[in-house]
């Protein structure tokens, strides 16, 4: 309700706003300067870590070794809203009878049939804190033997035990009424805490949970003569967040690889000079994914609740089950195959690097609805599994070695497709046309639907294919966003959200001590919703894009434009379902634009001080001076994106894209 993001006020408010003035906004004066400046958040972060190892070597061979750590994360986050901010006054705000009629954070008291709203709130401001702690212990024992015969066979073995306990705690207070202005002194009425008992909430919280962890892992490697190496590898883990069936709470994984050295051969000597060194590798393993930190019911969980009640003098305690036992849940796991080769030509001028892989995800862990039996409509569960595969390509050329003057690029180019093979969880339209949350089947993961849409009507509505096969009109405009059931015969696919092809160019120049460094990124391949900015009402302090100069305004537009009207107050007023009319209209086909970019991620310039500079005997023995500019601009991207970042999800808060930065670092080592 108290969205004062920066980034979204930007972009989202009238350019004709006077920044010196106060408007009006939840019945309060606001604006935004002001606002930051009393309504804002201090994040404050902790992190600490002890750790200790203990080797013994028992024969030349054979090495033993112990690892402790312990590590302790605190982060805090406080939020100020002042006694003059937006939000404190927007609790008061009751000048009139229309205001304190209408003002929704007033409280009238349900034990008064003849009580007038009043506020809860009515001097001071608001602090909120969160407090979060990690505590995390780990132990681990290895064992490690090498043996070398007669520089013909190697084999190397390594192998041991970890052990792992996560706590992780949380805690909320909410003071109400704290005088910002008054020395920080709290003025609360009783009346805040009746509201707040009547309406289910709780003023602060507490939260804790556990997680542990232990594994068995081993590894072994065979070398002949260096040319032909194999590699086992396995794993043996599990979790107490995990189901109780031995099959869901232990893991084992594995790998097996092999490796050609073909520059070790003989007759590699016959091939070109040109050829530097080559080898070919492959491997296939069975591996998973970590768990969650969500997914803790292994056993059921009960928590301890206050069930809601509409009068303060009747709460009582209650306990309410939170999560039923999953004992059937399990790891996400994947099979991959990869095979793979590297090459330099040149002296090693040019080294090529080529990765080919398949992969075989399943027991992806997503939610299922239930039919509710045992008090869960949908609960956490190995929902889906996906295939994918894809191409890596590594280019490094050496262009310029010369004593004072060096050039060296770096080209990486990547490919990746994924599709959903089996999907139990039936995902309903909203998850798919925002791309939040699983596909269907056969699709990529995390693919992007839209509303069809029909074009503008004679009253310059846009309308859309429903799930029933029928137009959406003026007259009849409901649009379902929660519908399940044949969603892919009325929506229409439009890409992955992911980028299938990705990679990046850079460039490194010296010139004797200075060095150059340019960077860029690009990706292609996926598709990007464009900002919702339509909306079936506006208020004068709504910013208005260009879009909106080509929107329908006479009877005929319709054949010229896919920009539908602003209908009149009215007409909002007194149809409902033209709210979700505009929405589709940002959910659909027309509002898509292409996810490609080429983006200058960085450039930076260094300079080395010349050792010269310091004696032997001074305390600095090396310098150095950089100067960096992170993500300066796109070079390349869609037009249809009108000046939106390709890479910016809009998820809320105080999200905003990455911004310019520009950084220097003195580095000196003693």
């Amino acid at each position: 309700d108290f969205d004062i993001n920066p980034y979204s006020y930007a972009l989202n408010s009238s350019r004709a706003l006077d920044p010196n003035t106060f408007y009006t906004r939840s019945y309060a004066p606001f604006n935004i300067f002001h606002e930051l400046d009393n309504n804002y958040m201090d994040i404050g972060v902790t992190d600490l870590k002890f750790q200790g190892e203990l080797k013994w070597k028992v024969l030349r061979t054979l090495e033993l070794s112990a690892l402790a750590s312990y590590n302790q994360k605190a982060s805090s986050q406080e939020h100020h809203s002042k006694d003059e901010s937006n939000q404190a006054q927007a609790y008061r705000a009751m000048d009139d009878a229309t205001i304190r009629e209408n003002n929704p954070l007033l409280y009238k008291d349900p034990d008064n049939p003849y009580a007038l709203p009043i506020t809860v709130l009515p001097e001071g401001g608001i602090y909120n804190r969160n407090n979060y702690k990690m505590r995390t212990i780990d132990f681990r024992t290895t064992l490690s033997w090498v043996q070398d015969f007669n520089n013909t066979h190697i084999i190397n073995f390594f192998g041991g035990s970890e052990i792992n306990s996560t706590v992780r705690e949380q805690d909320a207070y909410t003071g109400w009424g704290l005088q910002y202005s008054l020395g920080e002194i709290p003025f609360t009425m009783y009346e805040y805490f009746k509201k707040l008992k009547e309406q289910g909430g709780n003023y602060f919280g507490i939260s804790r949970y556990t997680s542990r962890m232990a594994a068995f892992f081993g590894s072994a490697t065979y070398s002949y003569k260096g040319i032909y190496s194999l590699n086992l590898t396995g794993r043996y883990e599990g979790t107490n967040q995990m189901g109780l069936s031995r099959k869901s709470r232990w893991l084992p994984t594995w790998n097996i690889g092999v490796a050609w050295n073909v520059h070790e051969e003989d007759f590699f000597k016959s091939f070109p000079e040109a050829f530097s060194h080559m080898t070919f590798k492959s491997s296939y393993s069975l591996t998973g994914s970590p768990v969650p930190n969500f997914v803790s019911n292994s056993n059921v969980i009960i928590k301890s609740t206050v069930p809601y009640r509409p009068f303060s003098n009747v709460q009582e305690s209650a306990l309410a089950i939170s999560g039923l036992e999953n004992s059937e849940l399990t790891y996400e796991k994947k099979h991959e195959f990869n095979i793979g080769t590297e090459m330099g030509f040149f002296t090693n001028k040019v080294n090529v690097s080529m990765d080919w892989f398949t992969r075989n995800n399943f027991d992806l862990i997503g939610l299922i609805y239930t039919q509710g039996v045992g008090g869960e409509s949908y609960k956490y569960a190995n929902v889906a599994d996906m295939k994918s595969h894809g191409f890596e390509f590594t280019l490094t050329t050496k262009n310029i070695t010369r004593k004072n003057f060096d050039w060296t690029t770096n080209f990486i180019f990547g490919l990746s497709e994924t599709e959903v093979t089996r999907l139990e969880s039936m995902t309903y339209a909203m998850s798919l046309i925002t791309g939040t949350g699983f596909t269907r089947e056969g699709y990529p993961v995390r693919s992007l639907f839209s509303f069809r849409y029909q074009g503008l009507d004679e009253n310059g509505v846009p309308t859309f294919l429903r799930e029933d096969g029928s137009i959406s009109s003026y007259n009849n405009p409901e649009i379902n966003f929660q519908n399940r059931d044949n969603i892919t015969q009325y929506l229409k696919y439009e890409g992955p959200t992911d980028p299938p092809i990705t990679g990046s160019l850079g460039n490194i120049l010296r010139y004797k001590n200075l060095k150059f460094n340019l960077f860029l990124t690009y990706s292609f391949g996926n598709v990007v919703r464009l900002d919702p900015v339509f909306k079936s009402s506006y208020s004068d302090l709504t910013a208005m894009t260009r879009e909106f100069k080509n929107r329908w305004a006479l009877p005929g537009d319709e054949n010229y434009t896919d920009v539908p009207t602003i209908i009149s107050y009215r007409q909002a007023n007194t149809n409902y379902y033209l709210n979700q009319t505009y929405n589709a209209y940002n959910y659909s086909d027309v509002r898509i634009a292409k996810g490609d970019f080429v983006r200058l991620k960085e450039i930076s310039l260094t300079y080395d001080f010349p050792k010269s500079l310091f004696g032997e005997s001074a305390a600095v023995s090396a310098l150095s001076l950089k100067v960096q500019a992170t993500n300066l601009m796109l070079l390349y991207a869609d037009r249809k994106l009108n000046g939106q970042d390709p890479e910016f999800f809009r998820s809320g808060g105080v999200a905003t894209p990455v911004p310019k930065q520009f950084t220097m670092t003195l580095r000196a080592v003693f």
